[in-house]
């Protein structure tokens, strides 16, 4: 009988009869609880009213506790985490989106294969762009402005020999360094006398009344190495360096080297970074373009740039510039330049031997004459100005900006200017908000930064500088407020204002403070050379990333690519892109600590220094 009943069973359950079973009154029990849960709901929904008030409660305990358990674990795995390589020696000075070999290939031509083209160029190769062989850490500023390691650029001693005149009498080649001064510390390049002759040429009675005059900062096109930009930031005007991309003797890459500001950029097929009405005074001295080339196109991009009453300032010998029509000649400009400087309301103010100076009118009322060949004004909104393609008319003319230099505030915007561009509350909150910050980083941060430089073994003993840091990026300037408050504490060193191009309204306010700014798409790397900034600073840039579905890695191996060896970076963000930014600056190798504000927020500090890996 037993037998029967268990031959029964084996059929009905299978081999294995009682584990069967087993699962089978497991079922049954759950089935009877969820029938009499649907008879009697009143008793469960008493029941669960009476923790609902305490899960309600705790669930933020719960979830940051969850939060805090995940870091936690994060943290712990983060040291078995394979730190990233070294790129390959060839792209110790490799600058991104400047593969002219690739460019060809997409079919660019007519020099447009020089240009910036960062759609064609997508080898993001994660790997730590090496320090070249002789790499030395930078002299301290103000020394580094004179005295660089000739290790530290891209520039053969048979280059320097090779240069031009004027290059020779710019630098001096001393064994392992160049010098851009004399044994007794002057300047011996005459850039004192050339800039007091501009200054004459546009009616002062020197170069220290160019604040007075309304010109306060610079666009120094193909700007050599540096020299006169050096001189114009001594006097307090801003002065940016740009030049085109040079796989080797960089202009940019020197310039940046000696501490000066510089970006890669040219006139070529796109318009520059910049809104209009960007600066006070733009200038040449042989920068090699030709201005007359497609029709003018780079005569229209200088006007674009130029505030109402600006100085576009042309040193040139007097020869044609290949097979060029706006030739110089002796006491005059030909025909052909000076109907078209007229046609976009250019006035010759001066001539000197090499050297015209012109200046934007600022009579609005200028552009919109009817007259025979008058061009057309641009349409629509304009300050958004990345890369676009040169447009044959005239623009900014709709600008609400549409002040002459000469009527601007000296010193600071008034409050009219203010208007413009903020609410002059919000402005005070900013302001106030990074002194504090500043405070904050400097308490922070001294001595190791923004004091003497401990000696390293093996060196000798460090000149006595001011700070160690000679110029900051901030990555996400907002209304450039970092930048004022270091002016502010007076302390010595410049800023790139980075505004992505989704914020692209607050640079025009920047620039009109009289500071140095630069749109860019942070999905794409910056132009410039590798180590050529000192601190990189960046104030939710890492959530603003996420909004706008761009890489974190690629970000931090962009900064790593400009960040000098021993440089610094703080981040300021919320606590979950900090933690993972962290995670990922120790696979760089990067020295990195998370600092908790402790103001009650989710806001977090990840203070980084990029080591100097020696080979």
């Amino acid at each position: 009988m037993r037998n029967s009943w268990f031959h029964k069973l084996s059929l009905i359950f299978g081999p294995r009869p009682l584990l069967n079973w087993l699962l089978l009154c497991l079922v049954s029990i759950f089935v009877l609880i969820a029938l009499f849960g649907s008879s009697y709901p009143s008793a469960f929904d008493s029941a669960s009213a009476s923790v609902r008030s305490d899960i309600y409660a705790n669930y933020r305990r719960l979830k940051e506790q969850a939060a805090g358990d995940y870091l936690e674990l994060r943290n712990l795995v983060t040291d078995h985490v394979k730190d990233f390589g070294l790129c390959w020696k060839e792209r110790e000075n490799y600058v991104p989106c400047y593969n002219v070999s690739a460019n060809l290939l997409a079919g660019f031509q007519n020099e447009e294969e020089f240009d910036r083209h960062c759609e064609i160029s997508r080898d993001r190769h994660h790997c730590l762009v090496r320090p070249p062989k002789d790499y030395k850490i930078p002299l301290t500023w103000p020394t580094s402005r004179d005295v660089i390691w000739s290790g530290n650029v891209k520039l053969s001693k048979d280059q320097f020999l090779s240069s031009g005149s004027m290059t020779k009498r710019l630098m001096l080649l001393e064994e392992n360094q160049i010098s851009f001064r004399s044994d007794n510390g002057m300047i011996i390049d005459g850039v004192r006398d050339y800039s007091h002759q501009i200054a004459e040429m546009i009616g002062l009675g020197s170069d220290t009344e160019f604040l007075q005059a309304g010109v306060r900062n610079v666009l120094d096109i193909g700007c050599g190495f540096g020299s006169f930009s050096a001189h114009l930031l001594s006097l307090k005007l801003m002065a940016l360096c740009m030049a085109a991309y040079e796989p080797t003797g960089s202009q940019v890459q020197l310039a940046l080297e000696r501490g000066l500001p510089a970006i890669i950029g040219n006139f070529i097929s796109r318009q520059l970074p910049f809104p209009p009405l960007s600066y006070d005074m733009v200038h040449c001295t042989q920068c090699g373009i030709v201005w007359d080339d497609k029709d003018g196109l780079f005569l229209l991009e200088v006007d674009r740039l130029l505030r109402l009453g600006g100085y576009f300032v042309l040193t040139s010998p007097r020869s044609r510039q290949r097979g060029s029509s706006m030739n110089i000649k002796k006491g005059s400009m030909s025909i052909p330049f000076e109907e078209f400087t007229q046609k976009i309301c250019w006035n010759l103010l001066a001539q000197q031997e090499e050297t015209f100076v012109w200046q934007k009118t600022a009579d609005a009322q200028c552009y919109t004459y009817s007259k025979k060949g008058t061009l057309p004004l641009c349409s629509g909104d304009d300050a958004h100005s990345y890369y676009r393609p040169l447009p044959h008319c005239v623009g900014g003319t709709e600008s609400k900006r549409w002040i002459p230099i000469q009527k601007r505030s000296f010193g600071s915007l008034s409050s009219v200017e203010l208007e413009v561009h903020v609410n002059p509350e919000d402005f005070s909150e900013d302001m106030e908000f990074w002194r504090s910050a500043l405070r904050n980083y400097w308490s922070l941060l001294s001595p190791l930064i923004f004091s003497d430089h401990p000696k390293r073994p093996g060196d000798e003993d460090p000149l006595p500088p001011y700070n160690m840091v000679r110029n900051v990026m901030d990555m996400r300037a907002n209304y450039g407020g970092l930048n004022a408050a270091l002016l502010e504490a007076r302390k010595s060193v410049w800023v790139m204002n980075v505004v992505p191009i989704s914020e692209y309204k607050t640079l025009p306010f920047i620039l009109d403070r009289g500071l140095t700014g630069i749109l860019h798409d942070w999905c794409e790397p910056f132009p410039t050379y590798p180590r050529t900034y000192d601190m990189l600073h960046a104030k939710g840039l890492l959530s603003h990333l996420a909004l706008e579905g761009c890489s974190m890695i690629d970000l931090l191996f962009e900064m790593d690519r400009i960040l000098r060896p021993e440089g610094w970076v703080i981040i300021s963000d919320e606590v979950g892109p900090i933690e993972r930014a962290r995670t990922l600056a120790t696979q760089l190798r990067w020295e990195a600590r998370v600092i908790d504000l402790q103001n009650g927020s989710d806001q977090r500090l990840l203070v980084c220094q990029k080591p100097f890996l020696r080979k």
